[in-house]
């Protein structure tokens, strides 16, 4: 149909004339509301848009002698990234005459990745850049991704550790004896 007659028949029925495909020959038109068919569209990018998940890469800074305590901590951290289907970014930096030593960084690496092996595998190897080797490790494909601010699951096992159990004293609290003066706060002369 030629352009002309297209245009009068969309204006007859009071739709307009689109060009859905014209790369096409001859290019293809339909007549149709278009407002209608952007708003069509604009519906399918927002619910396409809404289902798709985004990767942020997260990057963790360590020292060759990152102490142990640290080491734990950042260790949870990094493991927490990866269960929310983030990629972690370790970095190594290394302080004056530390770069002598690269093995020690690469030992600290090797650390890190032993300890978040059962959730993450490594994406890139250990390489140097200046002062800094880096690493990235990025989540098995088995692991369930929460969405930041989910609630973590729960523990299948209490924690290790003292119990506290108190009973009621049927008697009254007792002013004489060895457990009242271990329950009295310690009292310090005023100067």
């Amino acid at each position: 149909m030629r352009t002309e007659e297209a245009l009068s028949r969309a204006e007859e029925e009071g739709y307009d004339l689109v060009e859905v495909s014209p790369k096409a020959v001859p290019p293809v038109c339909r007549i149709m509301d278009y407002g209608k068919f952007k708003y069509e569209q604009a519906k399918q990018t927002a619910k396409a848009k809404k289902h798709q998940s985004t990767v942020i890469l997260k990057e963790i800074k360590f020292r060759p002698k990152t102490d142990d305590h640290d080491f734990d901590f950042k260790v949870r951290h990094i493991r927490r990234f990866l269960q929310e289907g983030n990629k972690a970014k370790l970095v190594i930096i290394f302080r004056g005459r530390e770069i002598v030593h690269p093995e020690t960084g690469q030992a600290m690496l090797k650390a890190v990745v032993e300890a978040c092996n059962d959730i993450a595998v490594i994406e890139q190897n250990p390489m140097m850049e200046g002062r800094r080797m880096l690493m990235v490790i990025a989540p098995k494909a088995g692991v369930i991704a929460r969405p930041p601010g989910a609630p973590a699951p729960a523990p299948t096992a209490p924690r290790p550790g003292p119990q506290v159990v108190t009973r009621p004293s049927t008697s009254g609290p007792s002013t004489t004896g060895p457990s009242a003066a271990a329950a009295a706060p310690p009292t310090t002369p005023k100067k």
